[in-house]
């Protein structure tokens, strides 16, 4: 079964992960192209090292290599929307990272 991966849509229309995505070298789109097909594909029965949970609701998907990157993402009706994407540089999460993801989770739940 594949699972419904959607992008958060901004209230100007922007889509923020997807505009991270088109920002990246081609070999991290690679990569992250991956992950997300990891999370079409098989969904909730994705585990660690390919995501974490954060909080109730809020997840991260976990892309390591040459550069680490760290997608927030929600599921709300079955469906998961990636909400905010940024570029790892430390080992904790800033926490100005996941008030934006939080402050689009609320847009959407």
């Amino acid at each position: 079964m594949a699972w419904k991966v959607l992008f958060f849509q901004t209230a100007r229309g922007d889509y923020p992960v997807q505009n991270f995505i088109d920002e990246q070298d081609m070999p991290t789109q690679t990569k992250i192209a991956s992950a997300i097909r990891l999370l079409i594909d098989y969904g909730p029965y994705l585990k660690p090292p390919y995501i974490k949970k954060l909080q109730d609701k809020l997840y991260e998907l976990r892309i390591s290599g040459k550069i680490a990157v760290r997608i927030f993402y929600t599921i709300t009706q079955g469906e998961y929307y990636l909400l905010h994407a940024f570029k790892k540089k430390s080992q904790k999460t800033p926490s100005t990272e996941l008030k934006t993801a939080l402050d689009r989770m609320k847009e959407i739940v």
